[in-house]
């Protein structure tokens, strides 16, 4: 326990570990306010700029800025009297005065100190590795130099080292706009991580981008031009490769310095020698993150780790100091240029060592998919390349038996996953904040808890990223079951009704807005981000049989999401994607050359999306109408990426190319996306339509799969990809053109009739009684006798089909929601809707307004991912309090406080509207 007098302590680096120590000691009350007991912490820095996200670095090259990606804010340094020195590193440590000695000459007293000084990119030993033009990348001062010598005409990069962070460093020359080279000296990609098979598919994955790979060679020399600029990159092969940028990824080493220079045993590949409780050879000295070397010989480059170091060390300077660290889980999922990659236990376990493998690979996709299990069945490691949906599923049950077989994980059909109740009770559920299945279960029963914000406030477990929800919700599920509660029947507190009995009310009661609906069958209160899109998307898809005009029309913006509200996907910046339909996948050079000037002006991220689609990222949500005048002036419109609505119809070339092809394949699907545009139904919905039986367009993994036969067309259903995958079911035969558009008519009006929220048609179809049977008794033999009125329906939609990007740029009221507002006009803003409002200092705040004219004005950042966002959630209320939804990852927050109700620790600042200017910004 610390001693009750005002200790010091000096903290030597404030990168993502050294913060998280700050906030560990504040979570347990550690810190002195001033006049008062504790640890009064002096922080030596040596940025300029404090804590920030380096896991997220690479989004600076995409916009993203330094407040953005910062961790703290001056009042948390205020609130807990924190002296923090920022361009001021240390110097000097000497153990035996206890002092720290800075670059200015500052001298610093400690009664513990904790070294947090990270590691610093290694550059290999080759001639011309320091000339203009060669670059680390580690630190936001990297990417602002690199950024800046680009833009000064660079054309060509070459990024050696192929690891975690070498490709990262590829993904942000692609940014730049550079033709981009990675050097790997190993004969794999990411060889730390994957083997053999998964850098193959990872290696098709970037290769397919226009990267360059090269394994198996390294860099030898950096030569340069007459100015001393880099020229080209001569590999050990003597290959020469064209550069006017060579960026050194080739991994890190610790800066452990000052421990070498004071006399602490450091490893001998370096790293500061810690204990178990992360202490020194020096008792009054710790050392965390990536310049330490553990008690298992292991120095760990990963931020987890280093934020139970972080947890340890805070522990043992406030508390009993129980908590040890002994070694972690390296286990790692991340997203590197467009590929998803995850590896987790031990994936490279053998067969010497009894290991048995299960593995699905698709050469085609770029996907690879590993599990080892050991002799006794128990699930080992794994390395899933090109599509990681199932690592939340798999992560926790390693080490142990898997509830279900290993092929219903990876295999396309592998069969419906065992949920997350069958976790055993030490399987981490949340990987965030280290809370296991039993922690939740323990919360469940001393609590009470019958809800996700319950478990939220009592365990922080999916307060985080929000990964972990689903499994969350499956643990509760099975314990309120297990307890004899019946599971709540209705959508929300505010309905008592499921989404389907709601769809029936409001088509047979004429039921036009959300107020009517509550005022006639709610509960009370003011809706929330459950109810509210669900009754916008009903009305969505009833308008024509209610007279409804556009989404945002009214009152129904106050319905809909950040992605509905902007008719966009919201990112995790805070910034948005722009995906025009591209029908069957066909597109005129005219178009292609638009959508890369748009691009290009606008700084955006272009990718190829898996649904024949270019997709456009990066765009803010004041420049998406500009663009989608450019875009819909070249013959495009809005693709309802964002929307629970038809997504794409994707093709291959079918009897118009293919010697095979028996049918028109990019015809018929070019036909079905333009009946099905602008459809609102529960959950998004995909199509295919393959040529011939060879079915190269993956017919059978779409909720609506065609595929050509000699006699006409088969018509699949309810298939699915993800982490659930389900091959579709065969539900016609041979059937004319116009047969098989009035059978799917009739599917996806019954669908949208009967499913529920958010249930694709995948889990429709194994819920309603009889499946694939039922189906076809209702739509092929019409035992209901609601066909024609089925396809009546579908008719009415076609016919009142408006391009929603359209509907916007020719409404003023719509397209003034996508700037922001002035803090003078707050009495305008429309009631239940959210607008941005910048502040003096630059930052934004989000004001709302309610339905009784109540103005309220929090932060517009939201907390958890740093995106100034929370001005496009949805407002409503939760046990009476009103309350704003953070569109990022969902948390609730007092609209009168800023508190958030899932996490205590969490809030947003107030502004204060009565010292704002009446000025727009």
């Amino acid at each position: 326990m610390p001693h009750p007098a005002t200790q010091n302590l000096v903290l030597i680096g404030h990168g993502m570990v050294g913060h998280r120590l700050l906030e560990a000691l504040a979570e347990r009350g550690a810190l002195a306010a001033p006049g008062a007991p504790g640890w009064h912490v002096t922080v030596l820095a040596e940025e300029d700029v404090p804590a920030y996200d380096r896991v997220h670095l690479s989004s600076a090259f995409t916009g993203a800025t330094t407040e953005q990606l910062a961790l703290t804010d001056g009042e948390f340094m205020r609130r807990h009297g924190i002296d923090l020195r920022l361009g001021d590193p240390a110097e000097v440590v000497d153990p035996a005065a206890r002092t720290v000695t800075t670059t200015s000459g500052a001298v610093v007293t400690y009664d513990a100190l904790v070294l947090a000084t990270g590691s610093y990119p290694f550059v290999p030993p080759i001639p011309g590795a320091d000339a203009t033009g060669c670059f680390t990348y580690r630190t936001l001062y990297d990417v602002e130099q690199l950024t800046q010598y680009v833009r000064e005409g660079a054309r060509t990069g070459v990024v050696i080292g192929g690891g975690l962070l070498g490709l990262e460093a590829a993904g942000a020359l692609r940014t730049l706009g550079l033709q981009t080279h990675v050097v790997e000296f190993a004969p794999r990609l990411m060889p730390l991580q994957v083997d053999d098979g998964g850098a193959a598919a990872l290696r098709t994955t970037i290769e397919s981008m226009g990267v360059a790979v090269h394994t198996g060679v390294g860099a030898h020399e950096v030569e340069l031009d007459d100015a001393g600029r880099v020229r080209e990159l001569r590999l050990s092969d003597g290959r020469h490769i064209g550069a006017d940028v060579v960026v050194f990824s080739a991994g890190v080493r610790p800066r452990d310095r000052l421990a070498r220079e004071c006399g602490l045993a450091v490893g001998d590949r370096g790293g500061v020698a810690v204990d178990a409780h992360c202490r020194t050879t020096d008792p009054y000295i710790y050392a965390i993150g990536e310049c330490a070397q553990s008690v298992d010989g292991r120095v760990y480059g990963l931020v987890a780790p280093g934020y139970q170091m972080a947890e340890t060390v805070a522990e043992r300077l406030a508390g009993d100091g129980a908590l040890t660290f002994t070694g972690a889980d390296t286990s790692t999922k991340l997203k590197l240029m467009g590929a998803d990659v995850a590896s987790f236990g031990d994936p490279f376990a053998t067969s010497e060592t009894g290991a048995v493998e299960v593995l699905f690979s698709d050469g085609r996709e770029g996907v690879y998919k590993k599990l080892l299990l050991g002799p006794d069945g128990r699930l080992l490691g794994g390395i899933l390349v090109g599509d990681a949906d199932a690592y939340g599923s798999l992560k926790p049950h390693t080490g142990h038996q898997l509830p279900g077989p290993a092929e219903a994980f990876i295999a396309p059909n592998g069969g419906e996953t065992p949920g997350a109740d069958t976790l055993p009770d030490d399987a981490v559920v949340c990987s965030c904040h280290n809370v296991t299945k039993g922690d939740v279960r323990g919360a469940v029963a001393e609590h009470g808890l019958t809800d996700i914000g319950g478990i939220k406030r009592c365990t922080k477990a999916g307060t985080g990223c929000g990964g972990c929800i689903g499994s969350l919700q499956a643990v509760l599920d099975a314990e309120l079951a297990a307890a004899g509660h019946a599971k709540a029947r209705g959508l929300c507190e505010h309905f008592e009704l499921s989404r389907s009995e709601i769809y029936a009310l409001v088509k047979d009661q004429h039921i036009r807005s959300f107020r009517e609906l509550m005022e006639r069958h709610g509960v009370g209160g003011e809706g929330c981000a459950v109810c509210k899109p669900v009754v916008g998307n009903v009305l969505g898809t009833l308008a024509p049989e209610l007279g409804l005009r556009h989404v945002l029309d009214g009152e129904q913006a106050t319905l809909q999401d950040s992605n509905d509200l902007f008719l966009a996907n919201l990112q995790k910046d805070g910034t948005y994607s722009v995906i025009p339909r591209v029908p069957g996948g066909e597109v005129t050079p005219e178009q292609v050359i638009a959508l890369g000037e748009a691009a290009r002006d606008y700084g955006l991220y272009t990718k190829i999306t898996g649904a024949q689609r270019i997709g456009l990222f990066g765009a803010r949500a004041d420049q998406l109408p500009d663009i989608w005048r450019r875009l819909g002036t070249a013959g495009f419109e809005s693709g309802q990426a964002y929307g629970k609505s038809l997504r794409a119809v994707k093709s291959c070339v079918g009897a118009r190319f293919c010697r095979f092809g028996q049918g028109d394949s990019i015809q018929l699907a070019i036909d079905l996306e333009q009946r099905y545009r602008g459809l609102r139904t529960p959950h998004k919905f995909k199509g295919g339509v393959s040529g011939c039986l060879r079915e190269c367009a993956e017919a059978r993994g779409k909720d609506i799969g065609v595929i050509a036969t000699a006699c006409g067309w088969n018509l699949y259903v309810c298939g699915n990809g993800g982490a659930n995958p389900r091959h579709a079911d065969l539900l016609a035969s041979d059937l004319s053109t116009a047969d098989l558009f009035k059978t799917v008519d009739r599917f996806l009006m019954y669908y949208v009739r009967t499913a529920e929220r958010l249930e694709r048609t995948a889990a429709w179809i194994e819920r309603i009684d009889g499946g694939l049977d039922h189906l076809k008794d209702v739509l092929l033999a019409d035992s209901l006798g609601i066909c024609a009125e089925l396809e009546a329906q579908m008719d009415r939609h076609v016919a009142a089909y408006r391009d929603e990007w359209q509907a916007v740029l020719a409404d003023p009221a719509a397209l003034d929601r996508f700037g922001r507002v002035d803090f003078g006009a707050v009495d305008d803003l429309e009631p239940g809707r959210g607008r941005p409002a910048q502040l003096p200092d630059g930052t934004e705040a989000a004001l709302f307004k309610s339905r009784t004219g109540q103005v309220y004005a929090l932060s517009n950042r939201d907390p958890f991912s740093g995106a100034d966002v929370i001005a496009g959630g949805i407002m409503g209320s939760r046990d009476g309090i009103p309350v704003v939804t953070s569109p990022m990852h969902k948390q609730d927050f007092d609209l009168r406080t800023g508190q958030c109700l899932d996490d205590p620790d969490v809030s947003l600042p107030v502004v204060d509207l009565a010292d704002m200017p009446a000025t727009r910004f």
